[in-house]
């Protein structure tokens, strides 16, 4: 089944807008937001619109998926909305990005790039596969080959190839690592961009600690919290090393929490002890200190008057302290490709883009090697090892079936969850503190962190399968505005208690948005009733040899790749130095050099501090391929884009670092794609330019690169939400027409106040004098108190109104599948269909029930999810009027729910 995200993909790059004969145009436009109400976040103006939009003009489930955002315009075509992708240069690649699976790689047509030399002391990626090629015979095999080049398969060759034997000698073994995608396109690119030591995981461990079960099942919870607990006391340590020995990656970040009462109830965690957590906080953080032995700056308390000083974003009202306490902060992608450049100049034989196929066996069917493929040349790859480690993380059942070498799927080892980011304009946060909620709704951590410039807030936690794509779900993206902001007009929800109600936070300020997987492992191999790992999972298969490692967090991935070598390698296993090694960039970095590089290129300062920040003590390799800017000030440093402190050299540099794709530029090399996606679009042409030059691209190539590029680049979030397959029509002019008439009751020609306050009357949504005047006055262009159907229409076409109907629809529709779902199952089942019909006053046949069931069912299993709904509410043809019935009696479109909304109650009575 293909992916959410391939599906959105496949369907914008065959998209159409459509225009209106003999009228102004209207085009269709991208709906989608979360749960929240038409009130969440929402001004005044497009709350009522919301609800207008349903009566006469009649909205309607678009049979296709469009490109620009809904406009009621002149014959003059305007700027689309919305970003499109239309794959015009390559029909195979089109049909490879529909076709795409879970968990697939991203379709890449080979490049074919040019050699171009590796940094100082590191060969070059072409260098590393004639390596490849020739180092790993049958004869003389690796003594480790590492499948996966994220932060733990990057840190296992790393640790290898820097292992010396009881003599000192280093180079004691040979090591290989390849990665099927660039270093940390998944999971490890796509964290909270923390290095923290689990202050939650001490407070789960603490409230299991602290319950029935330890007068019920003493031992068990003991050993529970023993186990959690020494998890966390080794993730402080793994902090210290991250934080001390590699300070040209990282930096302490400082965390407030704030307390708006002294007893919270509901309690977090669940756990009564925790509704004291305002009360004992100051304690526990200093507890927690102690397990980095005080290492860390020094937790303290913020009182309100400080607090408001130093975060002045934060509503003062109604709290009554803050407590700080500090965790590591760093750029995730640019860590995991310093530790795989670190393996490469430490001799380890490692490439991106070289994606195994298949295992090779011997007579006994014990792996003896891999076969690969180059995706940059097309080259086919045998590579023998003694010890081949898995360290796909939620891929890594993926490489257990090539393992296994047989069709007959392998026992699931790996479950995946999936955490979602939003990425906000840095003025919400001040730039050196961050912001923990720690009592979500639902009892999640949400972090609310600077990071680069701007602000991230994260993350959500969803098991579900992994995908490559980053696609964010918009209700995750709408969770996390609503735990933001809640409503901070109304000033009834939980959240304004943290951000001050001057603070607008609009999902038009999301910059970009995106999702990763963490890995949940379990040992398949373990014997039963043998202890569960609480952290990482190494296990290896008794039948082939293969062993895998999975779980862990970033935190700990020096550990992790130390003791899955230990496992592997077994007593009398050559030394661990990574203890005692800086990565990539560490030599030469000083706190000064940010200084030296403006001195000698007069580089903008934010610049010349990104490069240090990045690169460490390499940044004089980068800052020597600036080219003049032709300007006075700054003399070097061409940018990629404006509000960005990436420049033109770091593409060049960034091709003799393994870059292979553009989206290698925009995604990791540097953060533009995470950080604004429109942005990373904006800079794309310049990055393909460079990048064709570096690489010796021909036309074709290029513009084959510049298509994958944009498809990878829709995949994120951004200010136009576009999600879970649905995308709805706006009403034509005429159909605006039909709204106007409609509150135009006098049939006067123009509007009034009383008919805008007797409207929101009509819907159910009364509103306060003061509302009623604003939404008036917004119409009102011309401010003589009478909005006239031009007026009308180019209110109803702006950026705010819009906002409040891709609010409005999307709600609507996971109204529609609640509503459907009356036992609150998450799911539909053919009674539940039958049901509702029956409510509607549609009463449908058994048969005619069964065949939509079937349809809807797309991975018949016998149970309709949510996002199976939503894929079939969005198709072309609707030959039973089971779809229409739903959308036209649920508010989707026509006007016979109007009087179902005066009642109150449910949409369906």
């Amino acid at each position: 089944m293909s992916s959410s995200a391939a599906r959105v993909l496949a369907a914008r790059s065959l998209s159409k807008a459509w225009a209106k004969a003999a009228a102004p145009h209207v085009r269709s436009f991208s709906v989608l937001t979360g749960h929240s109400g038409p009130n969440d976040g929402q001004s005044s103006n497009s709350t009522l619109l919301t609800t207008l939009v349903a009566i006469g003009g009649g909205a309607v489930i678009a049979a296709g998926f469009s490109s620009t955002s809904a406009q009621c315009e002149g014959p003059t075509p305007r700027k689309p909305m919305t970003r499109q992708i239309t794959v015009r240069h390559d029909k195979k690649f089109a049909e490879a990005l529909a076709k795409k699976n879970v968990g697939d790689p991203f379709p890449l047509e080979p490049p074919n790039n040019n050699e171009v030399p590796g940094p100082t002391g590191i060969p070059s990626r072409a260098e590393q596969l004639r390596r490849l090629k020739a180092n790993g015979t049958a004869e003389a095999p690796y003594d480790v080959l590492a499948i996966g080049g994220g932060a733990t398969g990057a840190g296992i060759a790393f640790d290898a190839a820097t292992r010396t034997n009881s003599k000192g000698e280093s180079g004691v073994l040979k090591v290989a690592c390849i990665e099927r995608g660039d270093f940390a396109s998944e999971t490890s690119s796509r964290s909270t961009k923390l290095i923290w030591a689990g202050i939650k995981y001490l407070a789960s461990a603490s409230a299991a600690l602290i319950s029935w079960n330890l007068l019920t099942s003493p031992i068990k919870t003991v050993n529970d919290f023993y186990g959690e607990f020494s998890m966390v006391f080794q993730c402080h340590q793994e902090r210290k090393y991250m934080l001390d020995k590699q300070r040209h990656l990282t930096h302490w970040m400082p965390i407030v929490c704030p307390f708006t009462e002294w007893n919270i109830w509901p309690p977090p965690f669940g756990h009564w002890l925790f509704s004291f957590f305002p009360v004992l906080a100051p304690a526990v953080f200093k507890f927690y200190d102690g397990l980095s032995q005080f290492t860390c700056p020094p937790s303290y308390i913020m009182g309100k008057k400080e607090a408001r000083a130093k975060f002045p974003q934060l509503n003062e009202k109604d709290i009554k302290y803050c407590a700080v306490f500090y965790e590591g902060q760093h750029n995730d992608a640019r860590t995991n490709l310093a530790i795989a450049l670190t393996a490469a100049e430490k001799g380890a034989d490692i490439a991106n883009y070289v994606e195994m196929t298949d295992g090779i066996f011997d007579k006994d069917g014990k792996v003896v090697g891999v076969k690969a493929v180059d995706r940059i040349t097309g080259d086919k790859l045998e590579i023998y090892a003694k010890n081949v480690i898995f360290a796909g993380g939620p891929f890594t059942d993926a490489l257990r079936q090539k393992e296994s070498g047989s069709h007959t799927p392998v026992k699931t080892a790996v479950q995946g969850a999936s955490g979602s980011h939003i990425v906000l304009p840095g003025y919400y946060a001040p730039k050196d503190m961050g912001l923990l909620d720690y009592n979500t709704s639902d009892g999640r951590f949400l972090f609310f962190l600077p990071w680069q410039g701007s602000v991230i807030v994260g993350t959500t936690d969803k098991k579900c399968h992994a995908e490559t794509l980053p696609y964010p779900p918009e209700e995750e993206i709408q969770w996390m505005l609503k735990e933001l902001t809640a409503n901070l007009f109304f000033r009834d929800k939980e959240c304004e208690k943290y951000l001050s109600g001057d603070l607008k936070v609009r999902r038009s300020d999301v910059l970009s948005a995106w999702r990763g997987w963490r890995p949940l492992a379990a040992d398949p191999h373990a014997p039963p009733g043998g202890q569960v790992s609480r952290d990482h999972v190494i296990s290896k298969n008794p039948k082939t040899g293969v062993t895998f490692i999975a779980g862990g967090k970033w935190t700990t991935w020096r550990e992790m790749a130390e003791d899955v070598l230990d496992k592997v390698l077994g007593d009398g296993h050559p030394k661990c130095n990574t203890l005692d090694i800086k990565l990539h960039g560490g030599e030469g970095y000083s706190e000064s050099l940010s200084i030296q590089l403006i001195q000698k290129y007069g580089l903008m300062e934010d610049v010349a501090a990104h490069l240090v920040k990045t690169y460490g003590g390499r940044a004089w390799e980068v800052a020597a391929k600036c080219q003049p800017t032709g300007k006075q000030w700054p003399r070097y440093g061409v940018p990629l884009v404006t509000n960005y402190p990436y420049i033109e050299a770091e593409v060049r540099f960034a091709c003799q670092e393994y870059a292979c794709t553009i989206e290698d530029i925009l995604s990791r090399r540097t953060r533009l794609a995470f950080l604004n996606s429109e942005a990373a679009m904006q800079a794309l042409p310049r990055v393909a330019d460079i990048m064709a030059e570096e690489l010796g691209w021909s036309r074709k190539i290029k513009a084959v690169q510049i298509e994958a590029a944009k498809a990878y680049l829709e995949s994120y979030g951004g200010r136009i939400p576009v999600e879970d397959d649905l995308h709805v029509r706006l009403p034509t002019l005429e159909e605006a027409m039909d709204i106007f008439r409609e509150i135009d009751r006098a049939g006067s020609g123009f509007l009034d106040l009383q008919e805008i306050r007797e409207m929101a009357i009509r819907l159910g949504q009364p509103l306060p004098d003061e509302r009623v005047k604003a939404i008036f006055d917004s119409m009102d262009k011309d401010g003589d108190g009478k909005v006239q159907a031009e007026e009308f229409v180019e209110w109803f076409s702006n950026e705010e109104t819009k906002e409040g109907i891709r609010n409005y629809f999307h709600q609507k529709t996971l109204e529609i599948f609640k509503e459907i779902d009356t036992d609150g199952s998450g799911y539909l089942d053919m009674e539940e269909l039958a049901d509702v019909s029956r409510r509607l006053d549609q009463d449908f046949s058994k048969k005619k029930i069964k065949s939509i069931f079937n349809e809807m069912d797309a991975n018949k299993d016998g149970k309709v999810e949510v996002e199976e709904f939503i894929a079939w509410m969005d198709k072309e043809n609707d030959d039973s009027g089971f779809r229409k019935m739903l959308s036209k009696s649920l508010g989707l479109g026509g006007t016979g729910w109007l009087d179902r909304k005066q009642g109150g109650g449910s949409f369906l009575g």
